[in-house]
């Protein structure tokens, strides 16, 4: 079985997300959907929270999984068995951050590829953090997230969907 790991925040969980995803499926077996507890970010939505809602967002999909983690993304790839990193790239720029990501873990694991995926033209300019920000703003972003994503985030923001 060709096991992947698509680590992340997913503070929140985006269709850009599942896009990747679902591509993401046709290339392996089992997908298992990691969520960051240690990454130098400031979530809006709490660890907890984030697994919930991945958890939801996914809960039809036979495939994939979700769990949390912490530490190096290369050494929980391992533990599950994972032959694969699963990243995302949306546009040139995240791409170097990326390409020294893929490099340090390839150091660290030799047997762990890393597989980049380009994200689809009409996600490219989706990130959680311009999601949240126009949540925060009371903007439409349903076409953005999954629906409970859009709920819960204008619940945080006390907004009406």
């Amino acid at each position: 079985m060709r096991i992947a790991v698509y680590p992340g925040s997913f503070d929140p969980v985006t269709n850009g997300h599942l896009d990747i995803l679902k591509r993401a499926e046709t290339i392996f077996d089992r997908i298992i959907v990691a969520v960051a507890s240690d990454n130098n970010k400031d979530p809006l939505f709490s660890q907890r929270e984030r697994l919930d809602l991945l958890k939801d967002a996914i809960k039809d999909d036979k495939k994939a999984e979700v769990c949390s983690f912490a530490g190096l993304t290369v050494s929980f790839a391992r533990e599950c068995g994972a032959i694969a990193i699963i990243r995302g790239l949306r546009a040139l720029t995240d791409f170097e951050y990326e390409f020294q990501l893929a490099l340090m873990n390839k150091k660290l694991d030799p047997a762990i590829e890393t597989v980049f995926l380009m994200t689809q033209s009409e996600y490219s300019f989706i990130s959680s953090s311009t999601i949240k920000w126009a949540a925060s703003l009371n903007a439409s972003i349903s076409d953005f997230v999954p629906p409970n994503v859009e709920k819960a985030l204008m619940q945080k923001y006390n907004k009406s969907v």
